[in-house]
């Protein structure tokens, strides 16, 4: 979008010394060039969406502001591209197999041209803009009409400095080029990588549509603590912090799970938090370290409920977003019309394993194979080694995998008299885990059974410590059988909106201090 070219490194200072410059000489006209109120303005795509047979009848007067992303001078005109985020995004249909079609996004119709001329902005308004740099923040107010080349412009007779810009901006064709230049500098990246804007409002209406799809159906939204006594309800290394007036260390949660179910003993029947979790693990294109979870509980349901609950707020998000229930990912397509597919676990594994997940010696046998180190791994542990190894990959999906080991599921009901089978599903797309739901446990006596298996290895002292009393407590008092559902909102929002990593989703990832 900008003409400006970013200055070589030994050139920087000159720009920015010249930037100063102007700065002191805009202050010297008497003018604030750090701006303040501006009222009535429009977006630019409201602007732009006025009817043709006006602007032949006569050019309204509008106002606008924005960012100059480009400027190109004339003698006594000035030529400038104005900037603001109220573009639609523009699409192109694609046709895919089975004659669906797709869409594909191109980009904004958010900027406008501007032109200045000496005599139509005065003495105190053509000295302003001598001082202009791409980057300014300006209001302008004028008539809006069509130059003879047929170029909506609006024809400016007033202008007004809203921030002046101390840095240069980036090359209108390089200078966004760069991925790390463009993350360490997202306020750019919104603004001259149309993309990333889109995807950013992609996903305010992706949650505001899961808000008001769950309201509608009478759950309540809350609120739980982000800083826990005890790091429980998933199986993740969790960061660590310390109270200094208490002298005891938290955690940042790792899973908004217990928090929730005790609300469920409480009588809130159907509760859920969208919010931040913490997991100090690895960084890869699906995994950052601070991240947006769902979680919900519905009393008296199971996780069938949830396997509905999960295909309907989904789908509610895609058509929210436009652009079809067939959308692309990467070179592949994601086709979100329901009913989707439901496979079992097991079933699963014998077709791409070639055993049974209830074989040990097959199992075994099956990881040494392909190279798994088996050394103190139970084997459910080795199950899903495999299973993740051999049989993700293959889930094109959406598909609903269920009944899994139920030694992967400690906080799972049992599956009636099978009880070596969890009531738990998780949806995969692609190859990538989605949603994770269980039949909850509600059974207090087998719920501390399967606490202390988990801390077995655990020295007396550890395991008394890390042992979550207070959550077995609430269980006694009485928790309704429930369904319970966890979406990962960052990869949903991939998913949705063809992002191939988990940072174009994200505004701000985690990253390296500059060195």
């Amino acid at each position: 979008m900008s003409s400006e070219s970013t200055p070589a490194p030994n050139t920087a200072g000159d720009a920015q010394a010249s930037r100063l410059e102007k700065l002191h000489r805009i202050e010297a006209l008497g003018i604030d060039p750090w701006g303040s109120r501006f009222d009535g303005h429009l977006g630019v795509e409201q602007i732009l969406a006025m009817p043709a047979d006006l602007l032949e009848a006569e050019r309204p007067k509008v106002k606008a502001a924005g960012r100059i992303v480009s400027r190109r001078m004339k003698g006594k005109l000035h030529f400038i591209d104005l900037w603001d985020a109220s573009g639609k995004p523009q699409m192109r249909k694609t046709r895919e197999q089975e004659g669906r079609e797709a869409t594909e996004f191109l980009g904004y119709s958010s900027q406008i041209q501007l032109m200045l001329g000496a005599k139509q902005v005065g003495e105190a308004g053509w000295a302003l803009a001598q001082e202009l740099d791409l980057g300014d923040l300006i209001g302008v107010e004028g008539s809006f009409g069509k130059t003879k080349m047929g170029e909506p412009t609006i024809f400016v007779e007033k202008l007004t400095i809203l921030t002046k810009s101390l840095e240069p901006h980036p090359d209108k064709w390089g200078g966004m080029a760069d991925i790390e230049y463009r993350l360490r500098h997202r306020y750019l990246d919104l603004t001259y990588t149309p993309q990333t804007l889109e995807v950013a409002k992609q996903r305010v209406k992706i949650l505001r549509t899961i808000r008001n799809y769950l309201d509608d159906k009478n759950f309540m939204e809350v609120e739980t603590p982000t800083l826990h006594a005890i790091a429980g309800g998933a199986a993740a290394r969790p960061f660590v912090t310390h109270h200094n007036a208490l002298d005891i260390d938290l955690f940042m949660r790792i899973a908004l799970e217990l928090p929730l179910k005790r609300l469920l003993v409480g009588g809130m029947e159907r509760v859920y938090e969208m919010g931040r979790v913490w997991r100090n693990e690895g960084i890869s294109h699906k995994h950052n370290p601070e991240f947006t979870m769902l979680e919900l509980y519905q009393a008296y349901g199971d996780y069938r409920t949830m396997m509905e609950l999960t295909e309907g707020v989904i789908v509610a998000c895609v058509d929210a977003i436009g652009g079809g229930r067939v959308r692309p990912w990467a070179d592949k397509t994601v086709d979100f019309n329901p009913p989707w597919e439901r496979a079992k676990y097991g079933d699963l594994f014998e077709k791409y394993v070639g055993c049974s997940i209830f074989d040990p010696a097959a199992v075994l046998e099956a990881a040494k194979s392909r190279h798994v180190n088996v050394t103190g791994k139970e084997h459910e542990v080795l199950v899903h080694n495999l299973f993740e190894i051999c049989v993700e990959d293959n889930l094109v999906g959406p598909v609903f995998v269920y009944d899994y080991p139920a030694g992967l599921c400690p906080l799972t009901k049992r599956q009636g008299a099978n009880k070596s089978l969890a009531e738990r599903f998780e949806l995969y797309i692609h190859g990538m885990e989605l949603a994770n739901a269980y039949t909850e446990l509600n059974d207090p006596i087998t719920q501390e059974e399967t606490f202390k298996r988990q801390l077995s290895g655990l020295p007396d002292e550890d395991s008394m410590a890390k042992m979550d009393h207070d959550f077995i407590r609430a269980q006694r008092h009485g928790m309704p059988p429930a369904g319970g559902l966890g979406i990962g909102i960052d990869r949903m929002v991939m998913l949705l909106t063809n992002a191939q990593t988990i940072r174009d989703v994200i505004l701000f990832p985690l990253l390296r201090p500059e060195a």
